[in-house]
């Protein structure tokens, strides 16, 4: 549905018994004036917008409001999707002189406004592009709207070679208004009618829930096929399927193969997820691989202490934003109770969001965020 501009929809919400915060307004107010500049008729610079904060806080329900509000041309995507397209144009372009102009210049051909959910960088591939990227989509005068947890300042803090990501924030910095979203509200904790996806060593959960949801539909316990993957499922129907963690989070899948279930399937259901927390571990350089390589580029620097756990956690968090996102039900049957998931490790910032969204996928309402 379009609104006329992000402050309408703000007060329509309010009205309608959102929760009035202070941090939200100047969020509004920000947006507000984005929004203005863009549908003016001159053709001058337009400052985006860079809401950062704890999770919870509603920034991905305000800017989802601006962009409904756009009568300009825009795009609204979580920040790994438009990474993953990125690295694919880029090698489409491969022998181009400047590959990320030409694909600055042939995005802002087709959008005036991107609008970025979650902004967070920890691969040094997308650190090395970004460091570019940004300041030529700036340029070409792409306007960019975005969330984040974490303020430009901090963005890749601990990062192999940060210095060659510091002109993508010194660019955030002069073409966005930074704005702190930090009141004390976390929205998503708000009463909501409570729906149970979450259980502790009972197996016979998500077999009800299977039995449930797939009603009516052929079943199959064979491996479904993802791209070129043959994923083993417990079971699989038209629209559920059923994993294992170690089947889904321990093999080498990637932010796509996410994307792909989440196209295919209206609910996804993780049995036998282990506690993840594990004490840290020297970092070590996989030789001969893309990542590999990567690192030695960056100088072959002290890796961080990962844990055993850490590179399944990881696809984790990617499934969880994927659902979250698609709003694509994940229902988790694990060893350990929600809080304890993963309590300590390199990844507890990132896994902060992934507890958050866990908790409010426990509520039939996901209209605050």
């Amino acid at each position: 549905m379009t609104t006329d501009s992000p402050l309408v929809a703000y007060q329509q919400a309010l009205a309608n018994g959102f929760v009035a915060d202070a941090a939200q307004r100047q969020a509004v107010n920000a947006l507000q004036v984005c929004h203005e500049a863009l549908h003016r008729a001159a053709s001058a610079p337009v400052t985006g917008v860079y809401l950062w904060g704890p999770v919870g806080r509603g920034k991905t329900w305000l800017m989802d409001q601006f962009y409904q509000s756009l009568r300009v041309p825009a795009r609204r995507q979580h920040f790994h999707h438009f990474m993953g397209w990125v690295h694919q144009r880029s090698f489409q372009l491969t022998g181009t002189p400047d590959p990320l102009r030409a694909l600055a210049r042939e995005l802002a051909r087709e959008v005036r406004v991107l609008c970025f959910d979650e902004l967070f960088v920890n691969d040094i591939g997308d650190a090395i592009i970004l460091g570019r990227l940004f300041q030529v989509m700036f340029d070409e005068g792409v306007v960019m709207v975005c969330t984040s947890n974490q303020p430009p300042g901090q963005l890749y803090a601990d990062g192999f070679n940060r210095e060659r990501f510091m002109p993508a924030i010194a660019a955030i910095q002069a073409h966005m208004q930074v704005v702190a979203v930090d009141g004390r509200e976390d929205h998503r904790l708000h009463p909501g009618t409570a729906v149970q996806r979450y259980w502790v060593d009972q197996p016979e959960a998500l077999a009800r829930v299977f039995e449930a949801l797939s009603q009516g539909q052929a079943r199959s316990s064979e491996p479904v096929i993802v791209g070129s993957r043959a994923i083993v499922t417990v079971q699989s129907s038209e629209t559920i399927l059923w994993c294992r963690y170690a089947d889904l989070c321990e093999q080498p899948l990637a932010a796509m193969d996410f994307m792909q279930l989440c196209d295919r399937y209206r609910a996804i259901l993780l049995g036998e997820v282990p506690g993840l927390s594990a004490s840290t571990r020297p970092g070590r350089i996989a030789r001969g691989t893309e990542d590999g390589a990567r690192r030695v580029e960056a100088g072959d620097r002290e890796l961080p202490a990962l844990s055993v756990h850490d590179d399944s956690v990881r696809r984790f968090i990617a499934l969880v934003d994927e659902c979250y996102d698609r709003k694509v039900p994940l229902s988790i049957e694990a060893k350990v109770p929600l809080a304890a998931l993963y309590t300590e490790g390199y990844l507890a910032f990132a896994f902060r969001r992934t507890l958050s969204r866990l908790q409010e996928m426990q509520l039939q309402r996901f209209d605050q965020r």
